[in-house]
């Protein structure tokens, strides 16, 4: 029986000289007060070797907490613990303004790039990512930003999230060097970046793909439906041959394509994150990869 290879535990990000792991923990719903808490999360990833950490500025109101909260509890945590700043590889995203919605204006994105360090307590964002395209704003003028925003040090590599292949090429075509990531919603109940571009522009242009809401929202865990329940019956099936949960094997699928995403894990349960390099225990046919696809597709490939 021939399995597809499973991905490494590190990857070059570009080349931009960044190693990153391919699993990564995200921080939508890094929040509270406890900062001894807070570090034990961020301790128990890198300690997984789980080394990039991806938050954003407004990651805090979903949380019923103030716009860039997620943000200010990390610089709470590197203030008291530096040295953890140079195990990871930390990202972050911009361009979302409460109530506008959009906006990556050359004022509005300067400034966030400079709030957002200032609330981390950091002199650089590994990845800055533009969140959410803002279709008011040209495309140059986003790359002027950030190109200016690299030269004097604030941020290191660049990347694009939820952006079609047409507004990454649109920016791409403006920076002055290349895009590195691209974060679309992906997961074996949500398949769209497989056809329709991102992940087939991501390969040709050896971005990164970040996958975020790997779990499907929490679907996969509490499949509601009958597409759903019949992916959970095949996850389920390679969860008990590879003896890992549910979710590793979610991860694994996801990390088992050739432009091999990584999966943004936002479990914020120290046990749980440290358990995540389970996901590279699990090994797929392709049949099994694909019967997985046509259960989310609903219907066989042609």
């Amino acid at each position: 029986m021939s399995y597809i290879i499973p991905p490494q535990s590190t990857v070059a990000l570009g080349d931009t000289g960044l190693t990153v792991s391919t699993i990564a923990w995200g921080m939508w719903r890094y929040a509270g007060d406890d900062v001894a808490a807070a570090r034990a999360r961020v301790e128990a990833a890198l300690d997984a070797g789980i080394t990039l950490l991806d938050t954003a500025d407004i990651y805090g109101p979903d949380n019923g907490e103030p716009f860039g909260a997620a943000e200010a509890l990390l610089g709470r945590v590197l203030a008291d613990s530096p040295g953890l700043r140079d195990r990871m590889v930390l990202a972050s995203k911009g361009g979302i303004s409460m109530g506008v919605p959009y906006d990556s204006s050359p004022t509005y994105l300067a400034g966030a790039i400079d709030a957002s360090l200032t609330r981390l307590g950091c002199d650089r964002i590994d990845l800055y990512q533009i969140h959410r395209p803002d279709l008011l704003t040209h495309p140059q003028e986003v790359a002027r930003t950030l190109d200016d925003a690299r030269t004097a040090g604030k941020i290191v590599a660049v990347g694009v999230s939820n952006h079609t292949p047409a507004q990454t090429a649109a920016l791409a075509a403006f920076l002055n060097v290349p895009l590195v990531s691209q974060q679309p919603e992906f997961s074996a109940l949500t398949t769209t970046p497989l056809f329709d571009g991102i992940i087939d522009q991501a390969m040709e242009r050896g971005m990164a793909v970040l996958a975020w809401s790997p779990l499907g929202g929490g679907r996969l865990a509490d499949p509601q439906d009958a597409r759903a329940r019949a992916v959970v019956a095949l996850l389920d099936a390679k969860a008990a041959e590879a003896r890992v949960d549910r979710a590793a094997v979610a991860y694994s699928w996801i990390m088992a394509h050739p432009a091999r995403p990584i999966p943004i894990v936002g479990t914020q349960n120290p046990a749980r994150i440290a358990a995540i390099p389970d996901a590279y225990t699990p090994r797929w046919t392709r049949t099994e990869w694909y019967a997985v696809l046509e259960a989310s597709l609903g219907e066989k490939l042609p």
